[in-house]
């Protein structure tokens, strides 16, 4: 059986139904069985729990990890997936950590509950469904105002970065906060869904929608084989940015040969040479841009 989500198409077939203890961190509907997803050590890192001020003055949890000692980091907002804040996100938050960031990784799902350990997507697409986008631009304004808060935050070195559900975010974000200084978008949506796919139901603008008003540098990073964000979609929002009338010199990267979630180690779809050309483009734009 396959199912056609907006994380891409999935076999459950193809992956460990009853999992381990070193899975059970994961997002159950996508792990592979053959998966060996990355672990970052949290050694020489502050790893911790917060709150930070959502949509509606809801108290939203959320992950942060960062570098131990003294003095100001740049920020990134790291978005997750439909999946929530499984370990594959706070792995990605402890990657930036070691690189010299503060990350922070939003529960933009917290009010409706937490799809990483289901399996029943019509369970996770209710949840995610909850998430309507100005309910999270208001929680992603809730972690930039805690980031600019913090004493241990450079308030005017904040990035964003994110994943599919979480990539169609960030170009959002990009056009919203000025406080955002880059934005790195993976395999992100751009186009509004055919009526009746997932996520049509909600009357929106979509990336390519506000092209125009992108304030911030994005990077998007995306992927040939992308079952669910066809290639056509991609050249429109190339074709959008270009036609600004004041372009940001964002970029769109297509990698040959992949699957969307080719970042996502713990998926059939990762693809270990993509994921880490990505990673290095992704680091490298946010330094470029004032992030680092």
């Amino acid at each position: 059986m396959r199912l056609d989500t907006p994380e891409g198409t999935f076999d459950p077939t193809r992956r460990s139904i009853a999992g381990s203890l070193f899975f059970m961190g994961y997002a159950s509907a996508a792990l592979a069985s053959c998966a060996s997803p990355v672990t970052t050590p949290s050694d020489d890192l502050i790893v911790e729990d917060v709150y930070i001020p959502g949509a509606g003055g809801y108290q939203l949890p959320a992950y942060v990890a960062r570098p131990r000692g003294q003095g100001r980091r740049p920020a990134v907002i790291v978005v997750n997936e439909i999946f929530g804040i499984h370990d594959y996100i706070k792995d990605v938050c402890r990657r930036f950590a070691r690189e010299g960031y503060v990350a922070i990784a939003p529960d933009y799902f917290d009010r409706a509950g937490d799809p990483a350990p289901l399996t029943d997507f019509a369970q996770i697409r209710a949840i995610v469904a909850t998430a309507g986008n100005e309910q999270v631009m208001g929680d992603t304004q809730g972690a930039v105002t805690w980031l600019g808060r913090q004493n241990f935050v450079r308030a005017n070195s904040i990035g964003i970065t994110g994943f599919c559900w979480g990539g169609t975010v960030v170009w959002m974000a990009a056009a919203r906060f000025a406080e955002i200084k880059a934005g790195v978008a993976w395999y992100g949506r751009l186009v509004r869904p055919a009526p009746g796919a997932w996520g049509a139901e909600e009357d929106r603008p979509w990336p390519y929608d506000i092209a125009a008003l992108i304030h911030a540098p994005v990077l998007g990073l995306y992927a040939e084989n992308d079952s669910g964000i066809p290639l056509e979609s991609v050249d429109n929002m190339r074709a959008a940015l270009s036609a600004a009338d004041n372009p940001t010199n964002s970029q769109i990267i297509v990698y040959p040969g992949v699957q969307h979630g080719f970042h996502a180690d713990y998926r059939q779809s990762y693809n270990a040479e993509a994921a880490a050309d990505g990673w290095a483009r992704c680091l490298a734009w946010f330094r470029q841009h004032g992030v680092g």
